[in-house]
């Protein structure tokens, strides 16, 4: 019998899959079979991530896709141009950024950009890939979201608002979607060790409250958040659409 996990013969468009969280989904997607297009804003890096992916695991096994998440001309044509190759079955809605300031300090322009990003992407890539999964009557979105999903810290404001929005849009989605066929869901990764919070990790002060705060006792690896998104994305899941899924070593699980 055929896996309820094989993703044999699906595209899947990561958004923020050049490096971190993103690639490490690409890789795990690729490792069950989909066609995954590697995204980012920086062509040249989005080139040599799917270069090396493509000698791993076939060139046909990847392409690529360099457009704006956060400009809705941008990311009609982006997936216009990723769709005349084939149809968008899986989209994992990645891209994000951090800002790190008190909320009385922070400036407007940042807190945009943060919910831009973070949130306001997600809405305008799903809506645009959704457009075609409703026509087709099939298609899994899984949205990455966050322990600041339902969690907070100080002088992460914008950050932790958008990815509580994140699940809200989540529910949003399905409850729209849901009838044409389409899942959508969240992952909620807990710290991850990546480039981008490696300064946090060299924090002693802060790495030893996260392996304190962490039942597990230890920071996730990119690599832990990739079998929750195949879950999500595959047959395995079918009946699974508008929740969120909490990868993070237990920790929203205690206080």
């Amino acid at each position: 019998m055929t896996s309820p996990f094989d993703l044999t013969g699906r595209r899947a468009l990561v958004t923020g899959s050049s490096r971190g969280i993103g690639l490490a989904i690409a890789r795990t997607l690729l490792s069950s079979g989909a066609h995954v297009v590697i995204h980012g804003r920086a062509a040249a890096v989005v080139a040599a991530t799917a270069s090396a992916l493509a000698e791993e695991f076939g060139a046909e096994a990847v392409s690529t896709a360099v457009f704006d998440v956060t400009d809705e001309t941008s990311v009609v044509a982006g997936v216009a141009a990723i769709e005349a190759a084939g149809a968008i079955d899986i989209l994992v809605n990645n891209a994000g950024v951090q800002h790190r300031e008190p909320m009385l300090e922070v400036s407007l322009a940042d807190w945009d950009r943060v919910i831009r990003t973070d949130l306001t992407s997600a809405f305008l890539v799903g809506r645009t890939v959704a457009r075609a999964m409703v026509v087709r009557g099939a298609g899994a979105i899984v949205n990455i979201c966050s322990v600041q999903t339902d969690l907070a810290r100080p002088t992460i404001g914008a950050y932790t608002a958008a990815k509580g929005g994140l699940r809200n849009l989540t529910k949003a989605m399905t409850a729209e979607w849901a009838p044409h066929g389409v899942r959508v869901n969240g992952v909620a990764p807990g710290y991850i060790r990546t480039e981008l919070t490696q300064a946090l990790l060299d924090d002693p002060t802060f790495n030893a409250w996260v392996l304190g705060r962490t039942p597990a006792g230890r920071w996730g690896e990119p690599e832990d958040i990739g079998g929750a998104v195949v879950w999500l994305a595959s047959d395995a899941s079918r009946f699974v659409t508008g929740q969120v899924v909490f990868v993070d070593g237990g920790m929203t699980a205690v206080v």
